[in-house]
Order: C-alpha cells, then sequence, then structure tokens
C-alpha cells in the first residue's frame, strides 16, 4: 500500500463535499483546484487539519434545490489533497487525488459554510486497490474515437504522451478532461469498472466528433 493511501476501515464516516457541476474525480485521478470562495477556503483548511480529504460531487441538474443548496447526485468521489500552496490574494490551489466513489447515504448540518455527508463506500471496495491489474482496454478503438473527437473540438494534444500513458490511467484521465455533459460525466463515474467506462467514453467521443460535424455542416 502506498505511503498516505488509507485502508477502507480508516476512511471518514463524516466527510465535508464540493459541489461542482462539469468537476469529475474518479479514483486514481488528479484534479487540480483553484480554490478561493470563503466558504471552501473554510473546508480547505479544515480538511488540511483533519485527514486531508473531502468529496467532489456533482449537483443534479434535473433535481432542483435542497434544504443546503441545489440537489446532489447520489454518487461521488473522496479525494486526498496530495499537493497545496497559497497564494497572496487568498486562494488555495490545491491537487486532489482520487481515492473511492461513494454514495451519499444521508446530508448533514452545514459546516462553515460548506456541506457535509454521511459517505457509503459499500460496493466501491475495488477503488482502492491500486496497482491491481485491469482487463484489456480496446486501445485501437479508444485512439481511433479520440483523434477525431479532438480534432473536432479543437483540441490540441502531445500524442506521444497519450500513446505511451497506460490503458487504465488514460480512460481515467480522458473522462475527467474531456468537456463532455454533467450527465454524461455522472455516467463516467457510476460506470461499474474500467472496462465499462472505457466503453461508454468511447461511445461518447464517437457521439460528440459526429455532433460537431452534423453541427458544422448546417447552413448559418
Amino acid at each position: 500500500m502506498p505511503a498516505f493511501h488509507p485502508r477502507l476501515e480508516a476512511l471518514p464516516s463524516e466527510i465535508a463535499v464540493f459541489p461542482l457541476s462539469g468537476a469529475l474525480l474518479l479514483p486514481d485521478g488528479k484534479l487540480p483546484l483553484n480554490i478561493f470562495e470563503p466558504r471552501y477556503v473554510a473546508m480547505v483548511e479544515d480538511s488540511l487539519a483533519n485527514g486531508r480529504m473531502f468529496g467532489m460531487v456533482q449537483p443534479d441538474p434535473a433535481a432542483g434545490g435542497c434544504g443546503n443548496g441545489p440537489c446532489l447526485y447520489e454518487v461521488g468521489c473522496l479525494g486526498r489533497l496530495s499537493s497545496f500552496s497559497e497564494t497572496e490574494d487568498g486562494r488555495f490551489l490545491v491537487t486532489l487525488s482520487g481515492l473511492i466513489r461513494f454514495k451519499v447515504a444521508e446530508e448533514l448540518a452545514m459546516r462553515r459554510g460548506y456541506r457535509m455527508v454521511r459517505p457509503d463506500y459499500a460496493g466501491f471496495e475495488a477503488d482502492l486497490a491500486q496497482g491491481a491489474k485491469l482487463p484489456p482496454v480496446d486501445r485501437s478503438a479508444l485512439m481511433g474515437a479520440l483523434r477525431p473527437y479532438f480534432r473536432a473540438r479543437g483540441i490540441e494534444a502531445n500524442w506521444d504522451a497519450v500513446e505511451q500513458t497506460a490503458d487504465a490511467m488514460l480512460v481515467t484521465t480522458l473522462s475527467m478532461v474531456c468537456p463532455f455533459e454533467v450527465p454524461e460525466k455522472q455516467a463516467l463515474l457510476e460506470a461499474p469498472d474500467a472496462c465499462s467506462r472505457a466503453a461508454m467514453l468511447i461511445a461518447l467521443m464517437r457521439m460528440g466528433a459526429a455532433g460537431c460535424a452534423s453541427t458544422e455542416g448546417r447552413p448559418s
């Protein structure tokens, strides 16, 4: 077990959550965040003092509002603050490393303006198994969908680096960084395993590339 990587029994029973649309954190992924709102600055301060962990979860645009703000999707991802710096104007620049997904079992009273939940990690235990051997991803299909999608979106890429990235990390990184819609990001988060996520990612990129092509072909 790598240093700082928690065991299941050591995971917190109450966590702060950062509700942010379009921001996807996956296990083993790394999410850079620019924290500037006072309540989330407080959240980072508290997390640094107590285990260095908080959860990322998307607001559910179809569910409306709840008592503490927008309703949240049921599934989020717990992350560990793996790098941290502060700026002269009072912001935090952090990197959150994904650990394990969770279901929101219960929303708790707010703390210093940020939201707290009781997470349920049941069913996601395999997320903590770093280095586990994964079934092979269809690399040719993945790259065959990725190149047209990036071209259609005008996204530049270091293709040498992409080719050298291991399958599982490539699927994780692309799922997190590609500009999919909120429900699509959530579906990638909730995919049961890496192969299912890869298949979904390929389908989303193919649809995204085709959608851009059809839009470009319409008269203005």
